[in-house]
Order: structure tokens, then sequence, then C-alpha cells
């Protein structure tokens, strides 16, 4: 048996993992989370229906409207409620509600391990 943090998601078999591929360092495991709190939908997650920002359901609100401000606030208190092993350091948003996007950069820390990163992530309607 493979000995790891989590599991990584999608759930893929590995070569060298056993059944699944599982994550191994702590940054991996904090930025699969955080991807999980931001494409979760309120309501979509079993047990715990205030789970999650529903960033799709930004993706088509009318230019020119406070989105970035409704994110923000929505990813600020989802991480506090749900992942309070992270600190957010910035989240910055860039809108493209034109083309049915958003680009997130997030920098975030684990302050127990004293480890910090960044990572961007674009949404589309595409995805």
């Amino acid at each position: 048996m493979a000995e790891g943090l989590s599991v990584a998601l999608p759930l893929m078999i590995g070569p060298n993992d056993g059944a699944y591929v599982v994550h191994r360092q702590l940054m991996d495991v904090a930025q699969q989370n955080l991807k999980m709190i931001i494409l979760t939908s309120p309501g979509e997650r079993c047990m715990s229906p205030q789970f999650g920002v529903g960033i799709r359901s930004f993706l088509f609100e009318q230019a020119g409207g406070n989105i970035s401000d409704l994110v923000k606030s929505r990813v600020s208190s989802q991480v506090t409620e749900y992942l309070p092993y992270i600190r957010l350091n910035s989240l910055q948003i860039i809108e493209h509600l034109d083309q049915n996007a958003i680009n997130l950069k997030i920098n975030y820390s684990v302050p127990s391990a004293g480890i910090t990163d960044e990572f961007a992530f674009p949404i589309s309607s595409e995805n």
C-alpha cells in the first residue's frame, strides 16, 4: 500500500502508488483542497450544503459589478471555515466576463509547516 497524505484527484492508477496516486507533499494537498473549495458549488457536497464557492456561477454575471469582491469574500470565508490550516496571503481576481472566464491568482501559506506557495487558476465556461 502506498503511503501519502491524501489521494490525488481526479483518481488515477499509478505505477508506484498501488491503487491510486497519492500526494506526498503538504502543499499538493493544500492546493488540491483550495481547488476543491473553489470549484464545488454550495449544495453539491452531501452532508455539507454550505461547502464551496461555486465559482462557475460567477462566470455569467454582468461585467461592471462587484464580482471580484464577492468572489474574494466567498473564498476567504470558505477557507476560514473549512481549511483553517491555510492562510490566504493574497487573492487576485482578473475578470474576463466578456469571455466567460475568471483567473484567480492565490498566494497562501500553511503557518504550522512554515511553507508558502502560489498558483494561478483559470476558470472558464469551457472547462
